[in-house]
């Protein structure tokens, strides 16, 4: 009984099989990991702002064409393994092409269009990203300073030199960081009075040097679906040894929200302030100094239930600190004002039961903190 001879399947048949292959593939990874955080890490954070929807389409465009050149070539290598396989009784080299006109050119034309294409898509986003509101919704400039965030709201059209209207000192919490109004531009300027810092929001796709004499600037828009939610920033250029403190927070407010919170502030700022008792007036004074983000002493010393007060002397240029006292439980029992230096103040603390206390700067407690012993 005689067998047909074996048939090889053609070129074209193989290239279908893998296409097709490749295609349910994708489809089933798709059906699988859509919506996962292993197919989120592929792509950044979802943008909080106009400008970072623009950088989020733009990162869409190069993925997609990277994905199609990356499966074109790897179904190209896989088939020509295939393909072109040595079989039993194959002792010669099959013929070889030296040469071919029109895969050269389709080599260098298409790789060249896709150069010229990037080029524009990403001149125009930049463009979108870099555009400046001729009369922005509000004024922001954010001060960098080694190891801390400020924030100080500027009037209408002011240039980033002119005095604040009011300054937000403390870079997290409810009552600290960057408050912006949801769905209005604001234009923010940055300063660093000492090194190089950067400004950055991982959900705003957006990273700004903040350079030592140079005001660098841009709008930023957050989406109004995004009032009430806080995102984290921080310093993404390594600025010394307490970089990793530098962090800040940004609240998105909706714009009623934002104006009465803005005319809290105003108000604030223009209320006459407290006037700092001296120390006479509350028995010893204890010295404390702030420099290069620490406290000159790990230690201090008071009497039990006696008044005394605190000199605490800020010497970090642009930076705030305040002195507070927690008990053993963690519980605040005085709360020091901050304040950015140069600068010293009297903190009078009132009488304390004997014990042993922890003092910090509550804007860097885990870089500048001592024990106080009450006996």
């Amino acid at each position: 009984m005689s067998s047909s001879p074996r048939t090889r399947p053609s070129s074209g048949s193989i290239l279908v099989g893998i296409v097709a292959v490749a295609v349910v593939g994708a489809a089933a990874t798709w059906v699988v990991l859509n919506g996962s955080q292993i197919l989120q890490s592929f792509f950044p954070p979802e943008p909080k702002t106009v400008q970072g929807h623009a950088i989020h389409d733009l990162y869409d465009i190069v993925f997609a064409i990277a994905a199609v050149i990356f499966f074109l070539v790897e179904g190209l290598i896989v088939w020509s393994v295939i393909r072109y396989r040595r079989k039993p009784g194959d002792d010669e080299l099959p013929p070889q092409t030296h040469g071919h006109n029109l895969a050269e050119v389709i080599w260098t034309v298409i790789p060249t269009i896709i150069v010229f294409f990037l080029f524009f898509v990403s001149w125009q986003t930049l463009n979108n990203v870099e555009a400046r509101s001729p009369k922005p919704d509000l004024l922001v400039k954010a001060v960098a300073g080694q190891f801390q965030w400020s924030f100080q709201y500027l009037p209408a059209e002011a240039p980033p030199d002119a005095k604040p209207l009011f300054t937000v000192s403390i870079p997290v919490g409810a009552d600290g960081g960057l408050t912006l109004p949801a769905g209005k531009t604001t234009h923010l300027y940055l300063s660093s009075p000492d090194v190089i810092h950067a400004f950055y929001v991982p959900q705003f796709l957006f990273k700004r040097d903040v350079i030592p004499g140079v005001v660098n600037q841009f709008d930023l828009t957050l989406d109004a679906s995004d009032a009430g939610q806080t995102f984290r920033g921080q310093c993404a250029e390594l600025c010394g040894i307490g970089h990793r403190v530098m962090l800040f927070e940004v609240h998105a407010l909706a714009p009623d929200a934002f104006d009465a919170w803005y005319q809290g502030k105003l108000k604030e700022a223009a209320a006459t302030p407290t006037p700092v008792p001296s120390g006479a007036a509350n028995g010893p004074k204890l010295d404390l100094v702030a420099q290069n983000v620490k406290f000159d002493k790990s230690a201090l010393s008071a009497p039990a239930n006696t008044a005394f007060t605190i000199h605490f002397d800020n010497r970090d240029a642009g930076t705030a600190h305040d002195v507070d006292i927690l008990d053993a439980g963690g519980t605040k029992v005085f709360d020091g004002k901050d304040f950015p230096g140069p600068a010293a103040q009297d903190y009078g603390v009132g009488a304390l039961p004997a014990g042993s206390y922890k003092f910090e700067c509550s804007i860097h407690p885990t870089l500048m903190f001592g024990t106080l012993t009450v006996q």
